[in-house]
């Protein structure tokens, strides 16, 4: 019964970092490492050995083990060498954005509450529309490698972004 109310406290973590395994996983390998159960993983762990953080330090303590297990993954799937790089790659660019060095810690937290707030967000929108904001806003990708990635025309592509992003602003309440 302890782990079990441990694990509701931890709960509201799981959409940022269901986010974060997909930033850290290279697409490619997403069928093989399913960034859900990796969160899930991340957040049993933290149930049976609670971290000894300050509740503001949980979400950095929650998204360094998860980048842990999603290496772990990766080695245990055999996809441990190139795909390792690309995956400590991601993560060194999310921690450097999280964690700007001209930023005060007043910031940095208020940083990493709106990327909770995003991947909450995120979660609520169609699955193609989610994949299509992520790999543009998040990974960087062109409508035409999306177009490619996903299997659609790049017209299609546009729809989709420009409804998930409409999307996002109403679930985020900012105006358009």
């Amino acid at each position: 019964m302890h782990e079990r109310h441990a694990l509701d406290g931890l709960e509201e973590h799981r959409a940022y970092l269901v986010l974060v395994a997909r930033l850290l996983l290279p697409p490619r390998l997403r069928s093989s490492c399913d960034p859900e159960d990796l969160a899930q993983q991340t957040l049993l762990e933290a149930c049976r050995t609670p971290p000894a953080v300050p509740p503001e330090g949980l979400r950095a303590y929650l998204r360094r083990a998860l980048r842990n297990n999603v290496l772990d993954a990766l080695k245990r799937g055999g996809k441990a060498a190139p795909a390792a790089v690309e995956a400590e790659r991601s993560s060194a660019r999310l921690e450097d954005w999280l964690a700007a060095e001209d930023t005060s810690p007043s910031d940095r937290a208020a940083r990493e509450e709106r990327l909770a707030r995003l991947a909450t967000a995120l979660a609520r929108l169609t699955e193609a529309q989610r994949m299509a904001v992520e790999l543009k806003h998040l990974r960087g990708h062109s409508v035409a490698e999306i177009a490619a990635l996903l299997g659609r025309t790049e017209a299609a592509v546009g729809g989709l972004l420009r409804h998930g992003i409409r999307a996002l602003r109403d679930l985020l309440g900012e105006p358009e």
